[in-house]
């Protein structure tokens, strides 16, 4: 079965960590870019990975370490910009919710 993803302009409401039901879902997928929710619960780990375009992400709820060159610490309402192919791991610090985007090219 094939994921759905949102269409331009449809209004999509992003899952809060206060709901048991949430869960990582992936937003929107061209050939230009990739969205996607990622619901973590405390002690997930995102094992270390790199992507090959630019990757922004954007902590919405919790709090999260990010483990670049330098290990960041993210929480509600910080972002941070990670070069393409920049390798890193995930752990939630906290039921966390975060917006990650690549943009390719």
């Amino acid at each position: 079965m094939a994921l759905h993803h949102v269409a331009s302009g449809e209004t999509y409401r992003l899952a809060s960590v206060e709901d048991p039901g949430a869960k990582t879902a992936a937003l929107v997928k061209t050939d230009g870019f990739e969205v996607a929710q990622l619901v973590l619960r405390q002690g997930d780990v995102i094992a270390a990975h790199a992507v090959p375009g630019y990757a922004t992400v954007h902590c919405l709820e919790g709090s999260v370490t990010l483990d670049t060159a330098e290990p960041v610490t993210l929480s509600a309402g910080d972002w941070i910009y990670l070069d393409r192919g920049e390798a890193h791991s995930v752990t939630a610090n906290q039921d966390s919710s975060l917006l990650v985007t690549i943009l390719f090219g």
